[in-house]
């Protein structure tokens, strides 16, 4: 919730009721014991990354990962014909190639690994492997000696071309992937490599194009599609962000109009009223209370996860009504439970409310209470009653701000609901439940309880 919805210092609410001028004093959830205020993961908390279940980064991850295994399984397959071939390749040439090549794999399964330098590495291994297929005949011992067997080249052709289309843009990776095969087929026709029929030669090539190709199709749709996620997520999140403003503004919209309400327009009816010299102290004290919130209001809005303890709801809302004289505080069940702080501030605003209402419109009761207990829904339920003289809520104009702003509008804003029960002569109860039942999602309209023009408490400083 916002810091400035935690008030530093008093807040003053004088009303005119039976001739005299009621004040309750409140304090911030902060000041009300030593340890109200913990941290979980309410709806208002920082904002997260969302968890994606695919995504560009992720399956470039699980492509090399793929190709770097394929080629640990072929490199270790190859090793038996590179140790038979030997004898009849120059050492000092042939060997330092194998080498090379065996080692810019380890590189590329490496950064698969470490998630670095994956590109780099997968275009260091196709062009080794080019470049060894390009000097194959020329580290022969004897260039006309003809191959007993198929150079093992032959068992990397795939990973070279799958590395390629891991590193290079599409058209070059589609390049390498004919180049590649083309080399090794014309490789395989000379005696070096196994003077091989121009049909089989062709049809190694063939093999290698068409396995090459299916790869780098497949990395390539599986890459324009993440990226399509990407967008929709990207876009998605700015939607998002847009409504978490569009829902801040109202909400703070919501809170400047019961600030009016609650403190602009008490202290302007005070002052009204004034007939004497303490009373104008009073509404000059009201009245710089009501500049410091409008000021506190124009700050910036910080939402976090802070929860506070109901107990602490508690207490605070029995300060408010200690200081009344008429109300009596009831807890039940509430050890252990807590709220955002948000909507305790919301809950105890609104309770406030309610109970300054009964003070000053419900004239004589016998009896006036606030019962605080927990409810099914793991939050907490809030019940004001009087057995005043009630009223007609059909008479309550719509142009009165407080049912709808300072009860009904505040309390649904945080979450939950408030039902207004009244009828003149019979009191007047208001219950106010966190968090919101599904039911209680129903229109005003339709709750017979409810008050009409979408009034669900009572007004305050008038109705």
């Amino acid at each position: 919730m916002s810091k400035r919805a935690a008030r530093q210092g008093d807040q003053h609410r004088q009303r005119e009721s039976q001739g005299t001028l009621v004040s309750t004093t409140t304090q911030p959830f902060a000041a009300v014991g030593d340890a109200g205020i913990e941290t979980d993961g309410s709806l208002f908390g920082r904002a997260r990354q969302p968890r994606n279940p695919i995504s560009h980064a992720q399956i470039e991850i699980v492509l090399s990962r793929s190709v770097a295994a394929v080629a640990v399984i072929f490199a270790l397959q190859s090793v038996p014909l590179i140790l038979e071939q030997l004898e009849s390749r120059k050492a000092a040439a042939g060997v330092p190639i194998a080498l090379l090549l065996g080692l810019t794999i380890v590189i590329f399964v490496v950064a698969t690994l470490i998630r670095r330098g994956i590109r780099t590495a997968a275009a260091a291994v196709a062009a080794v492997y080019l470049a060894a297929l390009f000097v194959w005949p020329l580290v022969m011992i004897d260039p006309t000696a003809v191959l007993a067997s198929k150079p093992w080249l032959w068992y990397l052709c795939s990973v070279a071309t799958s590395c390629a289309a891991i590193a290079l843009p599409l058209f070059w990776a589609a390049v390498y992937t004919v180049v590649a095969p083309v080399a090794f087929g014309l490789v395989r026709v000379l005696p070096s490599g196994g003077e091989a029929e121009n049909l089989l030669a062709v049809l190694d090539t063939c093999y290698a194009m068409l396995l090459g190709g299916t790869v780098l199709i497949i990395i390539y749709v599986l890459r324009e599609a993440t990226a399509k996620v990407d967008t929709a997520q990207s876009n998605a999140l700015a939607k998002y962000s847009v409504a978490v403003r569009h829902h801040a503004t109202e909400v703070e919209r919501v809170e400047v109009d019961s600030i009016v309400h609650d403190s602009v327009l008490a202290t302007l009816l005070s002052a009204a009223g004034v007939r004497n010299a303490k009373g104008a102290e009073l509404a000059a004290a009201m009245a710089r209370s009501a500049i410091i919130r409008l000021q506190e209001a124009n700050g910036e809005r910080n939402l976090d996860d802070a929860s506070v303890a109901v107990s602490k709801l508690v207490a605070r809302i029995r300060s408010a009504a200690t200081a009344t004289g008429v109300f009596t505080v009831t807890e039940l069940c509430v050890e252990g439970l807590s709220i955002p702080e948000h909507a305790a501030e919301a809950l105890y605003s609104a309770s406030v409310q309610a109970m300054v209402n009964s003070v000053q419109h419900a004239g004589h009761a016998q009896s006036r209470s606030v019962t605080v207990g927990g409810n099914d829904q793991n939050g907490c339920t809030i019940e004001i009653s009087d057995t005043g003289r009630g009223f007609d809520v059909s008479a309550v104009a719509s142009a009165r701000l407080g049912l709808r702003v300072s009860i009904h509008n505040r309390v649904a804003t945080a979450g939950g609901v408030a039902v207004l029960r009244t009828s003149v002569g019979h009191g007047t109860t208001i219950t106010i439940t966190w968090p919101r039942h599904d039911e209680a999602d129903e229109p005003i309209a339709d709750q017979p309880t409810e008050a009409k023009g979408g009034h669900s408490g009572r007004d305050a400083g008038g109705r």
